[in-house]
């Protein structure tokens, strides 16, 4: 069983339905019982990252998700979701993320572009990530959705899985042993995404954290 993690803040219902399209068997749910009971979850997150931290903590579930990550459980984040997996963000100083990699996030920055990055773009996968993981047969330079205006930087550069360009080089998506995220959105790219999606429900780690 796969749940997605309501917390408040995500796009539930698309996630869902990315995810049943593929014939996964998957719930939507905000109780620890159930997050805690799970072969996989799934941390999706739209909005603020000191907003989505405020939901989180007052849903009383970071604890089942520490847990699940311990047992190393596969934990895929989404959008906001893999910006919360670190220490913190320049979008929302004093708010602590939940600290599981090591890292900050920071603005885009990109003078000459509109800010935020809103649209389709191509990814570079990282050599050490290529055909495995997320992007089992994922093709170099396939075109995925984004929506954010921050972008994660790692303490630990080999976890980032693949990067795209937007005035400056964007961490796309991050690997880490059972931790997986993408800062684009898989259940808005189209096959590139759903085959993303596949590779998770397939797929149990990759890598060390």
């Amino acid at each position: 069983m796969i749940t997605i993690i309501n917390y408040g803040a995500g796009n539930l219902f698309s996630v869902e339905k990315a995810f049943a399209a593929l014939g996964a068997e998957v719930r939507v749910s905000g109780k620890a019982d159930d997050i805690l009971s799970s072969d996989k979850i799934v941390l999706p997150g739209v909005g603020a990252f000191g907003d989505c931290m405020k939901q989180l903590k007052e849903s009383g579930l970071i604890p089942a998700i520490q847990e699940c990550v311990d047992r190393e459980v596969p934990l895929l984040g989404i959008c906001v979701g893999l910006q919360i997996l670190f220490s913190g963000s320049e979008e929302s100083f004093g708010i602590e993320g939940l600290g599981l990699l090591r890292g900050h996030v920071r603005k885009i920055s990109a003078p000459n572009e509109k800010i935020p990055h809103m649209g389709w773009n191509a990814l570079d996968i990282s050599e050490a990530h290529r055909d495995k993981g997320l992007f089992k047969s994922v093709p170099q330079a396939s075109y995925v959705y984004f929506v954010h205006s921050y972008h994660a930087v790692p303490a630990e550069l080999s976890i980032i899985s693949s990067t795209c360009f937007y005035g400056e080089k964007i961490t796309a998506s991050i690997s880490a042993g059972n931790i997986m995220a993408t800062q684009f959105h898989p259940e808005k790219s189209g096959d590139t995404g759903l085959k993303v999606i596949q590779n998770f429900i397939r797929n149990g780690q990759e890598g060390s954290r």
